[in-house]
């Protein structure tokens, strides 16, 4: 037999593997679990978004990129440009037998702040809006649950301004992106903005970090 036939089947059948995955941040083999899922978010810089997400427990990894606009494959200065319609957004991988998507829903309104328009911190533009994506019925059910339940404890001056959207695409941003914070610690946005949004939401929500 072929020796790339024999390779082959020996992966199809190794119920141990479901499947590789290759993008900017890095080649990554995910196991053969079924508690494995994705949920997509938009908050703010995604520097920030990803760090906050990877402090999560039962978050597996989070990968930076664009998502809820209407161009294909759109790249970080397209996006500052605001050509796309495209927010920075993130990915998250997570293992849901140790963390619900219901869960990650309140990680995602309770570390930024979903009344700011077009905006988080410094940062302003639609890129930066606050975007709840869903793929299933059901996530949309958790998203909608959630912002009403937060909406009454808002004041009447106040809305909540985050959209609520079905996931089409997310395309993975440039790879000098992915894990920023890990890898430029030093970088004074991180210092500044990353790290004590992060601080103020591990602060708040002990019982749900690593």
């Amino acid at each position: 037999m072929n020796i790339l036939l024999i390779l082959f089947l020996n992966i199809f059948f190794d119920s141990n593997i479901y499947f590789t995955k290759n993008n900017s941040k890095n080649t990554i083999e995910y196991h053969c679990q079924e508690e494995l899922n994705r949920a997509y978010f938009a908050s703010g810089c995604f520097w920030c978004v990803e760090s906050i997400f990877e402090s999560v427990s039962g978050v597996v990894d989070v990968y930076s990129g664009y998502a809820g606009g209407f161009t294909k494959n759109p790249n970080y200065y397209e996006i500052n440009n605001k050509k796309t319609g495209h927010a920075e957004s993130v990915e998250i991988i997570y293992n849901q037998q140790i963390v619900s998507f219901k869960t990650l829903v309140k990680v995602f309104f309770e570390s930024h702040d979903p009344t700011s328009f077009n905006r988080q911190g410094p940062d302003v533009g639609p890129q930066y809006r606050s975007i709840a994506f869903f793929k299933t019925k059901e996530e949309e059910k958790i998203i909608i649950d959630y912002k009403n339940k937060l909406e009454l404890k808002l004041n009447k001056n106040k809305k909540i301004v985050t959209e609520i959207k079905f996931l089409k695409k997310f395309y993975y941003a440039e790879d000098y992106h992915q894990n920023f914070k890990k890898r430029n610690p030093n970088n004074p946005y991180i210092l500044n903005v990353s790290i004590p949004r992060l601080e103020k939401f591990k602060n708040a929500f002990p019982e749900i970090c690593k």
